[in-house]
């Protein structure tokens, strides 16, 4: 309660000096907002249903994406931990893909599937894949072979390990990853709207916004919005991180 006071106290502030920097000579008239013209503009924004189309299509791009990148790379993870002979064989593949910027491939992606969501989903999946991939690697690095072993011991198969031994040991880890990821694909997603000019998305409507009349208060207020869904979505996944994992959540952390 006292973090969570501390960091109210720290907005408080920040959104005072903004208000006393734009209404002062410092800065041109127009240029930056004051945070009282941007809320009321949100205000009327949240009430408007075009905008909160433009919402809904980036987060269930976002969802989607952070979805599909779990499915991958968790189970991927699995295997290039658990399988050496996998790991050597993929290692440079792996390390010739991961440095490419997800935005450097939005000429491509869209090529290949259009200005539609499919582009910024391939996109997101694409960025958000490799932390999860690794810390799902590195989790099982760190796995206890001690547990591993009296599995064995016991007649365990392998895929029954790797289901009740390996994967519960790495949540964690895991889950730091999924954390780190769920960041990554909401900035690709507003990105990939912005830069390709999505029909629907928060990146198309601050893009919009800025063009023509140059209305700073919709690119400040978008731009509000887009920050508030990334922190609510991490709020939320460090809630679980600790309601779920907290067994585990201070190895987790480390990766």
């Amino acid at each position: 309660m006292r973090a969570a006071f501390r960091g109210l106290v720290g907005v408080a502030v920040l959104l005072l000096l903004w208000e006393l920097l734009s209404n002062s000579d410092l800065v041109p008239p127009g240029y930056i907002p004051p945070p009282t013209v941007i809320g009321a503009t949100l205000v009327r924004l949240l009430l408007d249903g075009v905008f909160v189309y433009d919402v809904i299509a980036s987060v269930l791009a976002w969802a989607i994406a952070l979805g599909v990148a779990i499915a991958v790379a968790v189970p991927l993870g699995l295997v290039l931990g658990s399988v050496p002979a996998v790991r050597r064989a993929t290692r440079t593949v792996v390390e010739l893909m991961r440095p490419i910027p997800s935005v450097a491939m939005i000429p491509l992606a869209i090529l290949l599937f259009g200005g539609g969501p499919e582009a910024k989903i391939v996109l997101a999946v694409y960025a958000s894949v490799w932390p999860i991939l690794f810390n799902t690697i590195y989790a099982l690095d760190e796995l206890d072979e001690q547990l591993v072993d009296t599995a064995r011991a016991f007649g365990t198969s392998k895929p029954r390990i790797m289901a009740t031994v390996a994967l519960p040991s790495a949540a964690p880890f895991v889950m730091t990853g999924i954390r780190t990821a769920a960041a990554i694909a909401l900035i690709v997603v507003v990105s990939t709207e912005l830069l390709a000019g999505a029909t629907l998305g928060l990146g198309q409507f601050i893009l919009t916004a800025s063009s023509g009349g140059g209305r700073m208060d919709l690119v400040f207020a978008g731009t509000v919005v887009a920050g508030l869904i990334g922190y609510l979505v991490n709020a939320g996944l460090e809630w679980v991180q600790r309601r779920f994992f907290a067994w585990g959540a201070r190895t987790g952390e480390t990766v």
